[in-house]
């Protein structure tokens, strides 16, 4: 058994908002790709060649975000940080946070045996250093389209600072038809809510669609469920402010006290929201994109992913190559 020295203090809690005009984007790129079979996140896809990544930061620039953080593999940093410091235009605020795996709370014991990082509730605690002003979070190697950077700034605007009642959070919805893939089954967060408000994410895997236009995948119990091919789900595009860090870490420490052991078991961002949701510390809002989302799960997905990029240029919603011009 190893125990982390001070790594993840409670220096988050009580941490001031910053009050300044800084909207973060906050990328996970630190993933293994396990049924890709390779780092997908920084494989060329657009005409220019082009990773997932490019145009999300592109988007994410449209709408107002200024400073870009990516957290990346500690194997795979330098080699990351320049080939992505040499592609992104000149100027641009980029931070980078590298997600350890005895980056743990204070006191807490884990395996010495452990391989691979806690997941994607650590993989944010990575950048609790970096990041002190309103942020969103996404999936290095999702595409998420132009609206729902553009619902997420507008948000995180309007409700930073307010400082009353429950914190607000959002998380970009989009709806389970949608984010299929025709090779194999897909992993997904359905989404419960009322109104505009998410009550909770239930992690549903192996979803498929079915001939009569269902969808039907397995719950964690591993019973079968049904879903509608409308149902919005989450694809791990969130909008927080700081304050979700000292939630995170008290979240993650308990979570290490049940599962510290594992070699494998992963502490994800939808179980910390469904914990504060519950708790009442904090509303989150469903925002519903009308953009399509494009991934890549499978690597019989990549040419689809393709042709979709090269219509999106054509169609005018991006130049062929991103850093042609200023981005206005």
């Amino acid at each position: 058994v190893s125990t982390a020295a001070d790594a993840l203090p409670g220096r988050a809690r009580g941490r001031c908002l910053k009050q300044d005009s800084t909207l973060a984007l906050l990328v996970l790129a630190a993933g293994l790709g396990s049924r890709y079979h390779g780092l997908k996140q920084f494989e060329g896809m657009g005409p220019a060649g082009h990773p997932l990544l490019d145009y999300s930061i592109y988007d994410a620039q449209k709408a107002g975000f200024n400073r870009i953080v990516l957290v990346v593999q500690a194997m795979h940093r330098e080699t990351m940080t320049t080939a992505i410091r040499e592609r992104l235009p000149k100027g641009l605020d980029l931070a980078f946070a590298t997600q350890e795996i005895a980056d743990i709370p204070a006191g807490s014991q884990v395996s010495s045996q452990r391989t691979k990082p806690w997941g994607t509730l650590h993989a944010v605690l990575s950048a609790r250093d970096i990041i002190d002003s309103p942020f969103a979070v996404i999936n290095a190697d999702d595409y998420y389209g132009p609206q729902a950077y553009q619902k997420a700034a507008q948000f995180l605007r309007h409700h930073q600072g307010a400082g009353l009642g429950p914190e607000r959070y959002c998380m970009v919805g989009y709806p389970m038809g949608e984010t299929l893939s025709a090779h194999g089954g897909v992993n997904r967060g359905r989404c419960l809510y009322q109104a505009d408000l998410l009550v909770g994410v239930e992690e549903i895997v192996d979803i498929r669609l079915q001939p009569d236009g269902s969808c039907q995948g397995f719950d964690l119990q591993g019973h079968s469920v049904r879903l509608d091919y409308r149902d919005p789900i989450s694809m791990n595009f969130w909008g927080f402010t700081p304050t979700i860090f000292a939630h995170m870490t008290d979240y993650f420490r308990g979570f290490l006290q049940g599962h510290g052991h594992s070699a494998s078991k992963e502490c994800y961002i939808p179980s910390v929201v469904n914990h504060v949701v519950r708790q009442g510390l904090a509303e989150c809002t469903l925002l519903s994109s009308q953009d399509t989302w494009l991934g890549v799960t499978h690597p019989q997905d990549r040419a689809a992913m393709q042709d979709r990029l090269h219509a999106l240029v054509r169609q005018g919603t991006y130049p062929e190559n991103l850093w042609s011009q200023p981005i206005r």
